[in-house]
C-alpha cells in the first residue's frame, strides 16, 4: 500500500529553521528519484529540489540555493529538506513526490507518486 508520511512543518519566524520529512513504503524507494514542490496561496506549484536514487545527484530551485539542503535515507526510506534562513516568501504548502525516470525535475508530470503536503508558515 502506497503511504507517504510528511512531517516537520510549521510555523516559524523569518531567519529561523526547520527539517521537513517524507517517510514512504509501498514502493521500492532506492529506485526513485525524491523531490520537494511547494505551492503558496494562489501560485503554480513548483519545484524545490531533488535528490537522484543514489543521492549522488541533487538539484535545487535558484531561490533556495544556499539555504535549502535536500538529502535521503534509504535505509529508512526517507528523504528530508533541511530549510534554514525561511524568508516569508518560503511560505507555502510543501510537498513530497517520487519519480522512477526523472529527467527534468522541475516538472510535475515527471513524477509517479506525491504526498499529501505539510504547511511551513514564515512569520513574525
Amino acid at each position: 500500500q502506497l503511504q507517504f508520511v510528511e512531517s516537520g512543518g510549521g510555523l516559524v519566524q523569518p531567519g529561523g529553521s526547520l527539517r521537513l520529512s517524507c517517510a514512504v513504503s509501498g514502493f521500492t524507494f532506492t529506485t526513485y528519484g525524491m523531490a520537494w514542490f511547494r505551492q503558496a496561496p494562489g501560485k503554480e506549484r513548483e519545484g524545490v529540489s531533488y535528490i537522484s536514487s543514489s543521492g549522488g545527484s541533487t538539484k535545487s530551485a535558484d531561490s533556495v540555493k544556499g539555504r535549502f539542503t535536500i538529502s535521503r535515507d534509504n535505509a529508512k526510506n526517507t528523504v528530508y529538506l533541511q530549510m534554514n534562513s525561511l524568508k516569508p516568501e518560503d511560505t507555502a504548502v510543501y510537498f513530497c513526490a517520487a519519480g522512477e525516470e526523472v529527467n527534468i525535475w522541475h516538472r510535475l508530470d515527471e513524477y509517479d507518486y506525491w504526498g499529501q503536503g505539510t504547511q511551513v508558515t514564515v512569520s513574525s
